[in-house]
This record gives C-alpha cells, structure tokens and sequence, in this order.
C-alpha cells in the first residue's frame, strides 16, 4: 500500500483496516436487516 510518509505507520495500517472492517460489517448487517425482509415480503 502507497501512503503518504506520515500515514505509513502501522497503527494508521491497523486504524484504516478497523474502520474499513467495521463499515463492512454495518453494511451487510444493514442488508440483513432491511433488504432480506423486504425481499421476503414483496414476494408474498
């Protein structure tokens, strides 16, 4: 990964894969939630 040279420090690494990690589960959590019933109960 290219970063800047005051953004190459591991913790910044580790802060932007949490964060990366932590949006993508909001995201499928939000599909779950919404999407899936939604789906399920157009159907019928």
């Amino acid at each position: 990964m290219a970063l800047p040279g005051q953004f190459d420090h591991p913790s910044f690494v580790t802060a932007v894969g949490t964060v990366t990690g932590y949006l993508l589960i909001l995201a499928v959590m939000t599909l779950l939630i919404f999407l899936v019933p939604y789906a399920f109960f157009s159907v019928l």
